[in-house]
C-alpha cells in the first residue's frame, strides 16, 4: 500500500515524464540552466564551474518536504494536492498551456527555494484573510500580468485568479485534473 501513488503524485510523474522526453525530441538534449555554486539543486545532472550551463531534469525527492510550519503559524490545513504539488520534487518552473493560455507550473530549486515559497505563500494567505476572501494557493503564474493560476484550499478547485481579487473562472475540479489536461511547451 506504500507504493501506492495518490493522483497529484501520478499526474506529477506523467508531467515531468512529458516534458523530459518532449524536451529531448525537441532539443536533442536535457533542459540547462546556468549553475549557481550558491543556489545548487538536485535537479542539475552535471557537475560544472559557477557561471556554466548544466542540464537539469525534475527530481523527485525521497522525502517529501513538509508544510506543517505553514500550517501551524496560519492555523489553517492546506489542501493536500496543494502540499503534494510543491513538497514531492524540485525542479525549475515549467512552461505549459491551457485551453485558456500560456502559463509557467512554479516549483521549487531547492530547500532554500521551498523556504521562500513558504513564506511567498503566507504572505498570500495573509492577504486573503485581510481582503476576506477564500482561501487561495498560487501554483502557477499566466502570460498575463497580475494573474495566477489558484487552488482554491476548501475543495481543491483550480481558478484564475487576478491578484486581490477572488477566483474569476473554475478551470477544473481538481489539481490532477488540470495537470493531466496541460500540454508542456518546449
Amino acid at each position: 500500500m506504500a507504493n501506492e501513488q495518490t493522483p497529484t503524485q501520478t499526474s506529477l510523474a506523467s508531467l515531468f515524464d512529458t516534458f523530459v522526453r518532449d524536451y529531448q525530441e525537441k532539443h536533442g538534449d536535457y533542459p540547462k540552466v546556468e549553475h549557481d555554486k550558491l543556489w545548487p539543486s538536485e535537479v542539475e545532472l552535471d557537475k560544472v564551474n559557477d557561471g556554466e550551463l548544466t542540464r537539469w531534469k525534475p527530481h523527485f525527492l525521497a522525502k517529501p518536504l513538509s508544510f506543517a510550519n505553514v500550517e501551524k503559524a496560519l492555523e489553517i490545513e492546506l489542501h493536500p494536492s496543494v502540499k503534494e504539488f510543491f513538497a514531492l520534487a524540485y525542479s525549475e518552473n515549467i512552461d505549459a498551456k491551457c485551453e485558456h493560455g500560456q502559463l509557467s507550473l512554479l516549483f521549487a530549486w531547492n530547500f532554500e527555494d521551498f523556504e521562500r515559497l513558504q513564506q511567498n505563500i503566507i504572505g498570500h494567505v495573509m492577504m486573503k484573510r485581510r481582503l476576506r476572501q477564500p482561501i487561495s494557493i498560487f501554483f502557477a503564474i499566466t502570460d498575463e500580468e497580475d494573474i495566477n493560476l489558484v487552488v482554491n484550499n476548501e475543495d481543491g478547485s483550480v481558478w484564475i485568479e487576478p491578484v486581490g481579487l477572488t477566483g474569476t473562472k473554475k478551470l477544473a475540479n481538481s489539481l490532477p485534473e488540470f495537470i493531466d489536461g496541460l500540454t508542456v511547451t518546449v
